[in-house]
């Protein structure tokens, strides 16, 4: 595998205890190709970051996750990336799950990958949010008649292609819905992949609350509306 034309894209925002953790690992397993963008946060991420020896962006108000990806990877793609690996700040993706993630988007069988959670038994998924992702992927299979078995996972692989036709608008968490909107639309082939997530309270407590998950269903809902 060639990983000079893989680039990690991380949305970063108050994740100055856990960021610096993660670029190891990944520079560890030879991905030098690191985006973060520091999305307005308040503490010491840039800072921390930028002595990381990796590609740094900024926005100075705090957007929401799905501007932070957008703008990583408009900035990955303008430096000629081939494969683009969406992949969280908070430590709870593993690196080693990247090549496997990969490996059917680089063989050409799909254009995007998505991580899954729920493809592997040993999945420790706390109850309420599984239920909670559950009934996503029940919505996402009634508004599109795509059947997923993990709809909000942010741990994907894009090809070029792919990521030049996927558009994040919707700034916030909901941009996960929306890529899943996109690949429908545009007739975008796809892979579930099975990945480990690694709940910690670190990442718990940084994660999405159940009644926001609630909220992005229901905007999800309004957007098909209006579309």
């Amino acid at each position: 595998m060639i990983k000079e034309n893989v680039f990690v894209v991380i949305a970063a925002f108050n994740e100055d205890k856990s960021i610096v953790k993660v670029i190891s690992a990944l520079k560890k397993f030879g991905y030098t190709n690191i985006v973060v963008v520091d999305d307005g946060s308040s503490d010491k991420t840039f800072d921390v970051v930028f002595d990381s020896d990796v590609f740094v962006l900024r926005h100075f108000i705090n957007r929401g996750q799905g501007a932070a990806l957008q703008t990583g990877i408009d900035f990955a793609l303008s430096l000629g990336a081939d494969f683009i690996v969406t992949f969280d700040a908070d430590g709870q993706h593993h690196v080693e799950d990247i090549e496997r993630l990969l490996k059917p988007v680089i063989n050409g069988y799909c254009e995007v990958s998505l991580g899954s959670r729920f493809l592997k038994k040993d999945s420790n998924t706390p109850f309420i949010r599984r239920l909670v992702l559950k009934v996503g992927i029940m919505i996402v299979w009634l508004m599109y008649g795509i059947k997923l078995s993990d709809s909000h996972n942010g741990f994907r692989v894009f090809s070029r292609c792919a990521a030049q036709k996927i558009r994040i608008t919707s700034d916030r968490m909901e941009h996960a819905s929306q890529i899943v909107e996109d690949i429908h639309k545009k007739n975008i082939s796809f892979r579930e992949v099975p990945v480990t997530i690694t709940y910690t309270n670190y990442s718990l407590q940084k994660g999405q609350s159940s009644l926001n998950s609630i909220k992005i269903g229901l905007r999800m809902i309004l957007r098909k509306l209006i579309n």
